[in-house]
C-alpha cells in the first residue's frame, strides 16, 4: 500500500512540474499596495508548497488528536 501511495505522490509530483513547465509566461501579482511580476511556474511550485505544508500541518494536528 505505501509504494502505491509512492508511486501516485510521484506522478503527481511530475504532472505537476509538466504543466508549471509549460506555463512559464510571467504574470503580475497585486495584492493590497504590493505589485510584483514573476514567472507563472514559480507561482504554480511556490503555492503548492505552501499547500503541502498546510495540508502536512493538519494532518499532524489530526493525527495528535487521535492519537490522545
Amino acid at each position: 500500500m505505501q509504494s502505491i501511495k509512492s508511486i501516485i505522490s510521484l506522478l503527481l509530483i511530475i504532472a505537476v512540474l509538466i504543466f508549471a513547465l509549460q506555463n512559464v509566461a510571467a504574470v503580475e501579482i497585486q495584492f493590497l499596495v504590493w505589485s510584483f511580476s514573476t514567472p507563472r511556474a514559480l507561482l504554480i511550485l511556490i503555492l503548492l508548497g505552501i499547500g503541502f505544508i498546510i495540508g502536512m500541518l493538519f494532518y499532524s494536528i489530526a493525527f495528535r488528536r487521535r492519537r490522545h
